[in-house]
């Protein structure tokens, strides 16, 4: 999901710029909130292990260059069923940072449009989640079909403003288009792949309540909403 050097010209960066000020607006808003709920040390400690596993995501799996961007298995529905709203978002900004300040600073300039581009769909799952999965359900007992819901909203995200991004600094070319239609078809890979891990993870995490480690996890993975 990485936009590319020279996909937005550097005279367009602003705007990337701006839309990232805006999801992290949110970010801080969510950070209060879980700051509120649960306390400083843990949320420090849930953020860093989502950096982690963030910048484990684009450095580890596996992952390509397809049409206008890079196809990876970023998994930010399984983040936020783990560890919930903030610290996915965290993790996700911060772990993007550290790639490109260590790994890839090349990608530096375009920190506004790729953090912007993982930050809306998180929020959007986290509103969606409230609709799909019950109040008196605990993450733990999610379902396929709900885990699928949540992942084809946070990809669906992920492509569309990756096209976005590309269609705002290439124009609406038939090259431009094709390589956002071949970007789009390669992440239904991702779509098919991530309730599954997201499934798997939440088995994992049902046999560590009441575990030491249970408690760097979200609380909603064992307790109703509102309990």
């Amino acid at each position: 999901m990485h936009i590319e050097p020279g996909l937005v010209e550097a005279g367009k960066l602003g705007l990337g710029y701006a839309t990232a000020a805006g999801a992290v607006t949110g970010v801080l808003a969510t950070a209060f909130a879980a700051v509120r709920e649960r306390g400083v040390f843990s949320l420090v400690a849930r953020s860093l292990l989502t950096t982690a596993l963030v910048l484990c995501f684009f450095e580890v799996l596996p992952h390509r260059p397809v049409g206008v961007s890079e196809v990876h298995f970023i998994l930010g529905s399984t983040l936020f069923l783990l560890f919930g709203a903030a610290p996915a978002a965290l993790g996700l900004a911060l772990g993007l940072l550290v790639q490109g300040l260590v790994f890839a600073p090349f990608d530096l300039p375009q920190y506004g449009m790729n953090v912007t581009t993982l930050l809306v769909p998180l929020f959007a799952i986290a509103a969606l989640s409230r609709r799909v999965i019950p109040a008196a359900t605990p993450y733990v007992e999610v379902k396929y079909r709900q885990a699928l819901a949540l992942s084809t909203t946070y990809q669906a995200g992920i492509v569309t403003w990756v096209a976005f991004w590309a269609f705002y600094g290439q124009g609406f070319g038939a090259a431009t288009t094709h390589a956002v239609a071949t970007f789009g078809a390669a992440y239904l890979a991702v779509v098919l792949i991530e309730p599954l891990v997201d499934l798997g993870v939440l088995a994992v995490a049902k046999g560590l309540a009441g575990a030491p480690l249970s408690r760097l996890l979200e609380r909603r993975l064992y307790v109703a909403e509102g309990a």
